[in-house]
Parts: structure tokens; C-alpha cells; sequence
């Protein structure tokens, strides 16, 4: 695979609205290449025998099943509650109207 060069770096840090120095352009440039030549290193692998996958491991679903209950009475929860109006709680205004 060629080789990233600077301009095209400078190229991907426009559009990434970065701005970068000289000796970062060049550091970027070098580990860019580095990577790249690791992605040619894959391509060698000889993959026709792996079925595709969407995790490396296998995952499973940890939750427990969802099951309908009585919740507490309405007036336990809000005999907590700092300030409660017809049944609901009363919370200080976060967004300003005008």
C-alpha cells in the first residue's frame, strides 16, 4: 500500500478542522503508516473459512425477564418528596420561557 504522504494529511486535518504543526503533521503521518501497513498485514490472512460475526466473543443477555408487579402506593413515594401537587412531584424550572 503507498504511503500517506503530508499533504494528504493536511487534507484529512482541513476537513477534520484540525489544526496541526509541522512535527505533527509528520508524527501523524508516520503512525498513519504504521497502521495502514498493519491493515496490509490482515489482508494476507486467509479468512475464507471464518464465518462472519458481529462480536469476537460470544455475548449473551444478562437481563432478567421483564415481569409485571404492583409498584409502591402513590402517596408512600410522594410523603418523601421535598415538594408533591395533585399526586406528582414539584421540581424547580429548568428552561426559561422567554
Amino acid at each position: 500500500m503507498p504511503r500517506l504522504t503530508l499533504a494528504e494529511v493536511e487534507h484529512v486535518a482541513l476537513l477534520s478542522r484540525l489544526r496541526l504543526t509541522e512535527t505533527e503533521k509528520q508524527k501523524l503521518a508516520d503512525d498513519l503508516n504504521v497502521i495502514l501497513q498493519q491493515f496490509d498485514r490482515l489482508q494476507a490472512v486467509d479468512t475464507r473459512e471464518v464465518p462472519p460475526t458481529a462480536h469476537a466473543m460470544t455475548l449473551t443477555n444478562v437481563f432478567r425477564a421483564d415481569t409485571a408487579r404492583p409498584s409502591l402506593p402513590r402517596a408512600e413515594l410522594l410523603h418523601g418528596a421535598p415538594e408533591a401537587r395533585d399526586e406528582f412531584f414539584v421540581v424547580p424550572r429548568v428552561v426559561d420561557t422567554e
